[in-house]
Parts: C-alpha cells; structure tokens; sequence
C-alpha cells in the first residue's frame, strides 16, 4: 500500500517566510509530508520548474447576490469556477441583509445557493438594518455558527449605516467575538458633489471619480478608526483606493490599534483615466472607491512593503456591461450615479499581481503568498487550515509556471461576465493546475472541479481579533461597566 495519496516532486515550495525546494505528500486532502525522499504514493505530479504555492485566499467576493435592483452576474457555480482557474481555493461572500429584512434568512438561503460552489467558502455578514432582532438574536446565532466577519457601508442609498447604528453593530460585534469590515466614504459628501456634477450635466463615467474624491475616504476612514477605537473593535478597512487613506490606517497601526488595511489589485493597475473612455466604455471601470492615480499606486506599493496594507482581494461584484440587468441597467448611456458599482477580478488577481509584484520586482514571492493567501487566512480566522501548506493544513495549492506569458481575455476568466477589465493584459507567470484538498479543480486550461466539491468553513474565536481592552475613558461602554 502507498504511502500517500499523492506527491508533488521536483518543485519549488513559497511559503509567507520561505521559499525552498521539496516535495509535497498528500493524504486524505491534508498536508501530509513536506520534505524529500518521501516515499511511495498513488499518484505523483512532476513540478519540476515550477513553484508550489498555497491556495488562494480572497475574502472580497460578491456572488448571486439578488434582490438588489442590478444583478451580479456571478453564480456560486461560475464564480468559484472563476476562482479555480485564477489559482484561488477558498472565497469569503457576503450574506447581505435586505433593508427591513432578516439576515438570518438571508444567511440561511445563502448557504442553499452556496452548495453549488466549486471551491471553499465562508462568509461575511453584511448589516444594513441594525435591529435589535438582528443585534440581539440574529447576529449572535450566525457568529456562533462560523460566520466571524461582519460588514458595514457608511455610504451607498439603501444600504449605509450612520454613525450611531455603525455603533451598535460594533458593539454587538465585540459582544460575540466578530472582525468588522467596512467600507468607508463619506456619503453625504459624495451625495452633494454628486447633485452639483449632474445639475451641471457632466455625467459622463469619467465624473464618478469626481464624485467620490480621495478626501471622501480619508475622512471615513479616520471616522470609523475613531468609533472603533471608542468601543475597542478590531476592524479591516476594505478597498483601501491611495495614499491618504493609507496613511490613516499607519497612524492607527503606529497607536497599536488594531486596524487592518486591504486594497485591490485594481488599484494597484487602473486610474481615473480608465473611466474617461470613449462613448459608454468607461463604465466598465466604475467601481467604489474609484481608481485614483498612478503617485497613489506607487504609494499602495510602498505601504505593501512596509505591511501597513496585509491583504489583496479581487472585491469581485461583477455585473456584464451589455445587458440591461448589469452596467445598462439605467440605460445606454446612463449618467455615472445610475451605473451599477463593481468590476469582475477573481481569475485576474493571482496572474495580475504576480506580473506587476513579483516579476517587476517590486515584492519578493514571500509577500505575494502572505498578501494572497496567508494573511487573508489569519485574518480571518482561516489559518493554518487555509493559507499554508504546513503538515496538517488542507492541501489547497497551486503550481505556478514563474515564466509563463499569458494574454488575458474575458474567455480565462471562466466567470459569468461578458468582459474583464484585463482585456489584452500580458502576465509573466500563471497557475498551471490548482489543486483543493488534494484534488484537481484546474488543469491550466479547463476548470475540472465539480460543482459542489466546496465546502463551508466555519470560523471559530481567534486570537488575532481579540479586543485590545483599552477604552479612552474608564467606562467600557459596550458593556456599560467601569473598568
């Protein structure tokens, strides 16, 4: 009898710390050996030449999310196809409450539609209608149950929380032992920008990023910094779009707070000069907070380096551009507020970054690992089940060809969109098979994993989040004692 399942020989194994040669056993979908001289096994993959990474961790993913006026594009089926075939294995989606609704339904039916997925999954839960129903009852049940992330907006019609319910779902998320995630703009200042642009008829895609300027942000993000250190919350800003904003989350980190930054590979590729596109093109690249300008992604680099920002995410909310249902949804044209928010990114994440991180030379294959797969993973409560590739960890990994040249088209992206946003892109380096648990859900070419072979992963408590027990006064006001 075989030793092991499988073993990977003759590759190159990155780890967030190290990068070195060995081969890889598997047995039982775990990390069962890491060494050379193994021994026998069912099944052995020549890498040789070629990395071995762990899987992909992206904890911004929207997938069939309905009800929500345009659709998202995306199935669990074909968005975790997306992920397979961009070398990521485990995704964190959003269960998101309806205004006046429960968010236990929602959850509930999420986890239905969710059984289609292709590779692992958990999930954020996303308040927007902070009962004491949902704060009391509902969101204390859901936490329990391994949904340990919580989402707030501070902007978008529908959805935003203003300060004081921003305060009580940090509360109750310090309460039951949840990161908050947050995405922070101003909205009554992007509101009154957006009233001034469109009385002065500039509609066009290109004035969204005049709407949304960078002091929109900057300001959120130092407003909710303050709240959650108020309450003693740790929470991850997402989508962290240039240099100001960055800077906040720094100064926070320098105070010992634990804030968290997560920018986009967007980011790190596009500016506001993708949005002036001609005719109704630019809509392709609205998204929120927009792309800024090519001194703020040399600045996002620099905070990448320094470890300020710890997570890359793809913040996939993919809408098709030719389709009423998606980025026409108001019509073509349509005037910028009207256009629905999101860009597709899954499959492009790993090869983007890859390209413009590691084969420009501007991060070494270290921090790519920690920035995609690790740090996500501890973060979020995921780690070293996820995010590793240590003896005992699932044996979630990606065989990496370095060299191998790739133009992207909106066919590799194995998603349900009809583009992408990285059309004609020409990467240096791309995964050649991805594996989940030890199976094949990639072939470098076909996603081959079966609808339904992910699985739910519940979060239990983790240290990583645990409050700090620092209050600016003596009263600890979420428990309304004296400390």
């Amino acid at each position: 009898m075989a030793d092991y399942d499988m073993i990977v020989r003759g590759g190159t194994i990155a780890t967030a710390s190290d990068v070195f040669r060995a081969d890889l056993a598997i047995r039982d979908g775990l990390v069962a050996a890491v060494g050379e001289n193994l021994g026998t096994s069912a099944e052995v993959i020549d890498a040789s030449g070629m990395l071995i990474l762990p899987g992909g961790v992206d904890t911004h993913v929207h997938l069939e999310q309905t009800g929500l006026g345009p659709e998202m594009c995306d199935t669990w089926e074909s968005g975790t196809a997306s992920a397979a075939a961009g070398g990521t294995t485990t995704v964190v989606c959003f269960a998101w409450q309806p205004k006046g609704g429960s968010l236990a339904a929602v959850a509930a039916d999420y986890r239905i539609k969710a059984q289609k997925a292709r590779v692992d999954y958990s999930f954020h839960l996303t308040v927007t209608d902070p009962t004491p129903e949902v704060l009391e009852v509902e969101l204390p049940q859901l936490i329990a149950e391994g949904c340990r992330s919580v989402k707030v907006f501070m902007t978008y019609d529908g959805v935003r929380l203003d300060d004081r319910q921003v305060l009580r779902v940090l509360a109750a998320a310090r309460r039951n032992e949840a990161l908050v995630c947050v995405h922070a703009e101003n909205h009554d200042l992007i509101a009154w920008l957006t009233e001034q642009l469109v009385s002065a008829e500039l509609t066009v895609p290109k004035f969204h990023a005049y709407a949304k300027p960078m002091i929109a942000e900057r300001e959120a993000v130092y407003r909710i910094i303050s709240l959650a250190e108020a309450l003693d919350v740790p929470i991850q800003i997402f989508h962290v779009s240039g240099a100001q904003s960055a800077e906040e989350i720094a100064r926070a980190q320098a105070r010992g707070l634990k804030v968290w930054g997560e920018t986009c590979v967007h980011y790190l590729t596009l500016t506001a000069a993708d949005l002036d596109r001609p005719g109704f093109e630019g809509a392709k690249y609205i998204f929120g907070p927009p792309a800024r300008t090519e001194a703020d992604q040399e600045a996002l680099w620099g905070y990448l380096k320094r470890g300020v920002i710890e997570v890359i995410s793809s913040d996939h909310s993919p809408t098709r551009f030719d389709d009423p249902k998606g980025k026409k949804f108001a019509g073509d044209p349509a005037p910028f507020n009207k256009v629905p928010n999101g860009i597709p990114g899954l499959a492009a994440r790993l090869p983007v970054l890859f390209t413009e991180g590691v084969s420009k030379g501007r991060i070494d294959l270290q921090t790519f690992v920690r920035l995609t797969s690790t740090n996500p993973a501890k973060l979020f409560g995921l780690f070293p089940q996820k995010g590793s590739l240590a003896v005992g960890s699932d044996a979630d990994f990606v065989i990496w060809d370095p060299e191998k040249a790739v133009t992207l088209t909106n066919a590799l992206m194995h998603h349900g969109g009809d583009y992408t946003p990285y059309e004609g892109y020409r990467t240096q380096g791309y995964p050649v098979a991805t594996y989940l648990r030890g199976h094949k859900v990639f072939d470098g070419e076909t996603v081959v994993g079966a609808a339904g072979g992910g699985r739910f992963i519940a979060r239990e408590p983790y240290p990583m989040i645990t409050p700090l027990q620092r209050f600016p006064t003596p009263f600890n006001a979420v428990d309304g004692t004296l400390t």
